[in-house]
């Protein structure tokens, strides 16, 4: 399971534009073992309220039952239970994420991989969270062997899956709350709303203007433990966000810190100086399964793959005590000056 740190924050201030005569509706709930909150800023939200809320509720309710490894009887749990390695037929949700998921493993060389859970158990980042003792490199090796995005076959014309390896074990943890941010975003686009940010554990899609008639502003929290300061604000415009952290989730073992992330290649814990990562992206869940796949390849190797993804991406680095800041030029736009 994908555990990651929550270091974005929305900016409330007060603007000198002339304000609308909308009110903000909120909903916020829970999903997917985090929180979910949805604003909208139009002037008939109220009025649908409980439409909207139930909708929503009814979309990650369904989303839950997809592709949660939690619900033993969801549909993902009957495909990692599932001994066999015929084609399965699966929904159309599930195969959109699964597909995208790989095409993510693909252009990563594999830093983003769906199947690693059993390394995540191994290292005790999984739900036992047992961190008593390193595993060895023979058993990290024979791990590995139950893992792999390449045995995932996939059938676009008939939309099946296939495992290669009965026992391989799908987590879509780094990547479905991306794809519920961008369903919402559509079920609202549909509805004719404009206006409005969803997040989802620290996932975003920020579309339109707040109350104030400025763009969404999401703040980037300095990582230093001892400080509330904002490192950086961001200007949410039509956009996705998503932020992946390494600086807080971690154990420390014989004066040696083992990382949450876990590099899929090596089978290890990351051991590079990168402490979280932004990307930006008109999908969240293309942002939520690349902020990953970077806070794997460590700084200079992101910002590369970035820059020939055209992707925009946000880099905090630990130098000693310091934390330094990196991003492309895709980036520059969307900073607050």
């Amino acid at each position: 399971m994908r555990i990651f740190i929550l270091i974005i924050f929305l900016i409330i201030g007060v603007s000198a534009c002339q304000q609308t005569n909308y009110e903000i509706l909120v909903l916020n709930g829970l999903t997917m073992g985090t929180t979910y909150s949805v604003k909208i800023n139009a002037d008939n939200a109220f009025v649908k309220k409980n439409q909207i809320s139930d909708d929503i509720d009814e979309i990650l309710s369904e989303i839950n039952q997809s592709m949660s490894t939690y619900i033993k009887e969801s549909e993902l749990s009957n495909i990692n239970f599932s001994t066999i390695s015929d084609w399965q037929s699966i929904s159309d949700d599930l195969f959109e994420v699964i597909d995208h998921a790989i095409n993510v493993s693909l252009k990563t060389n594999g830093a983003f991989d769906i199947t690693i859970a059993p390394l995540v158990n191994l290292w005790g980042f999984g739900p036992d969270k047992l961190q008593n003792k390193i595993p060895t490199d023979e058993i990290i090796e024979l791990t590995k062997k139950n893992t792999g995005y390449k045995k995932i076959f996939i059938d676009k014309s008939l939309k099946k899956i296939s495992k290669f390896d009965p026992n391989l074990h799908i987590d879509l943890s780094g990547i479905a709350k991306g794809f519920a941010v961008d369903k919402i975003a559509r079920y609202l686009d549909k509805r004719g709303f404009k206006n409005y940010l969803v997040e989802i554990g620290g996932e975003l899609i920020g579309k339109g203007l707040n109350k104030d008639n400025e763009i969404w502003q999401i703040g980037i929290e300095n990582p230093n433990n001892n400080s509330d300061t904002i490192k950086r604000i961001i200007q949410l415009k039509d956009m996705a966000m998503a932020t992946s952290g390494n600086y807080m989730n971690y154990f420390e073992k014989d004066g040696v810190r083992y990382s949450h992330t876990i590099n899929p290649v090596t089978g290890k814990p990351i051991k590079h100086k990168l402490a979280s990562v932004t990307v930006l992206d008109n999908s969240a869940m293309n942002a939520d399964a690349l902020a990953t796949a970077f806070m794997v390849l460590g700084s200079e190797k992101a910002l590369s793959l970035a820059d020939n993804l055209e992707i925009a991406i946000y880099l905090i680095i630990k130098e000693g005590k310091r934390f330094e800041e990196k991003y492309n030029d895709y980036f520059m736009p969307y900073l607050s000056d």
